[in-house]
């Protein structure tokens, strides 16, 4: 059913749910998992960081994540191919699909709603919208305490 499975990480919370359910996948439909972390170079310059040396540290971040799953999924007798990429994340994560012909992306969500997801946007709301292929999102522990805090009390008394 799935030959190559996606995961993009960026080592939150959910995106270590994702891991554990893309090197599940992988090992049960013997498949083949591509990971790839994605540094936002738009961002970067928004907020004003062109420095070599912030850039060079979130490479190195990506690089000693995407290690990590690649030791992960080692274990549990997986194939893995890593990357650190450049670009917006959801488009980057898309060309990426494209290009390596995946099957299936797996991505965490943080599970938040109403106006911080609107504020903050949603790297994986994006891909779900946009993606030709299907997408598995994972909600974290995390994404509950994230959503308990989007909360208002009104909503907090009607539960």
């Amino acid at each position: 059913m799935y030959d190559t499975i996606l995961l993009p990480t960026d080592g939150s919370g959910p995106s270590e749910a994702a891991r554990d359910h893309a090197v599940g996948l992988a090992s049960a439909y013997d498949a083949t998992l591509h990971v790839v972390y994605v540094v936002d170079d738009e961002a970067l310059r928004a907020a004003r960081i062109d420095s070599d040396v912030v850039v060079e540290g979130f490479e190195t971040e990506g690089e000693t994540l995407v290690s990590e799953v690649a030791t992960m999924a080692a274990e549990a007798g997986v194939d893995c191919e890593t990357a650190v990429a450049h670009g917006h994340p959801h488009e980057v994560i898309l060309e990426y699909a494209t290009e390596h012909g995946v099957d299936l992306i797996v991505m965490g969500t943080h599970g938040r709603h109403g106006v911080s997801r609107f504020l903050l946007g949603s790297v994986t709301e994006r891909v779900v919208r946009t993606s030709d292929v299907p997408v598995l999102t994972v909600r974290s522990e995390d994404a509950d305490i994230d959503a308990d805090e989007g909360k208002s009390e009104s909503e907090d008394d009607a539960a």
